[in-house]
């Protein structure tokens, strides 16, 4: 609704931007909030940080990129003390330090399962790309070695393979659904048993690891699950096994996933995700059984879209007093 004649106009409240997203995204956002990005001032964070602060109307909420890009701890929360609400572009929420949200009365939302069904796509996707090996065998073609070389080795078939899910969250589920098709046989590993599923349940990664021939990443990243797939848990695997993840870098051991592909003790792996991105260890990029992707799971033209929307009513329904969407922290 516009403004009548003699009235100012609506003022929009602020929010902090830590990363700047695409046009369509940020035109969004621009219509209903004003919108302070850390990018587009060209500051240095702690420079962007204080001045946001010093502001006459300092800002209450903040959006934060997943990833890493920006830890929202004491010290973020200490430069900009306005802060009463942290909205996440991501499911995890890793990057945000809960223990200190709550102590202060900050309230946190994540993105939900917005992204959940095309991440799960992209773990399938992977996991037939790696075991058929399309993308090696697109490789050989396109060097033009079919006609030189002959037919390229033969890729092993998904149907019937027994795969090992560590996290049977929203997406995990979505994965185990998606496989179920292929007549694979699902097991899990997740915080405690699922009623609501019939697929054997693992208490100890370990000996999920060893009842399977695919072992597939889709946890949070928590001090539990960091480096949970470990040596140990890859020899477990062994050698025909092959790891899928989508879920955080640093829930694998990437140096010694590195190791275990290079001396032949697991198969192959596909990777979306990596321990210090956007960093990709030098040794995975010549490897042909190794698939990998840049922590673009989560994003079609479509999950942009509905996260552009989700985030936009999570911050709407702060400003209004109104419960978040998708709260982490009410």
């Amino acid at each position: 609704m516009g403004t009548t004649a003699g009235e100012p106009p609506a003022v929009h409240p602020a929010v902090l931007f830590i990363r700047r997203p695409g046009a369509p995204f940020s035109n969004a956002m621009h219509q209903r909030f004003r919108v302070l990005d850390s990018v587009a001032s060209g500051e240095p964070l702690a420079a962007f940080l204080a001045a946001a602060a010093a502001m006459p109307d300092p800002p209450r909420a903040a959006v934060i990129m997943g990833g890493g890009v920006v830890r929202s701890d004491a010290s973020f929360l200490d430069a900009v003390p306005s802060i009463r609400c942290l909205v996440s572009t991501a499911a995890g929420v890793d990057h945000i330090d809960l223990a200190e949200c709550a102590r202060r009365g900050v309230a946190v939302a994540n993105s939900g399962t917005v992204y959940s069904a095309d991440v799960a796509d992209h773990a399938v996707g992977m996991l037939v790309d790696v075991i058929r090996r399309v993308s090696a065998a697109e490789r050989f073609v396109r060097r033009g070695l079919w006609p030189v070389q002959g037919d390229y080795a033969l890729g092993s078939t998904l149907r019937g393979k027994r795969v090992g899910i560590i996290g049977l969250g929203n997406i995990g589920s979505l994965i185990a659904k998606r496989l179920e098709a292929f007549g694979c046989v699902i097991h899990y590993n997740s915080r405690g048993p699922k009623d609501s599923v019939a697929y054997k349940y693992f208490p100890d990664v370990h000996d999920l690891a060893s009842e399977s021939e695919v072992l597939v990443v889709a946890c949070a990243l928590n001090k539990e699950t960091r480096h949970v797939v470990s040596k140990d848990v890859l020899e477990s695997l062994g050698t025909d096994g092959i790891v899928i993840n989508i879920g955080r870098g640093a829930s694998i051991d990437e140096a010694e996933l590195v190791i275990a592909l290079k001396e032949g003790r697991i198969a192959g792996a596909g990777l979306d995700v990596f321990e210090n991105e956007p960093a990709v260890p030098s040794d995975l990029l010549s490897m042909d059984n190794v698939v990998l992707t840049p922590h673009s799971a989560v994003f079609t033209l479509e999950s942009r879209s509905d996260l552009c929307e989700h985030l936009i009513c999570n911050l709407e329904a702060f400003f209004s007093g109104k419960p978040l969407l998708t709260p982490v922290l009410p």
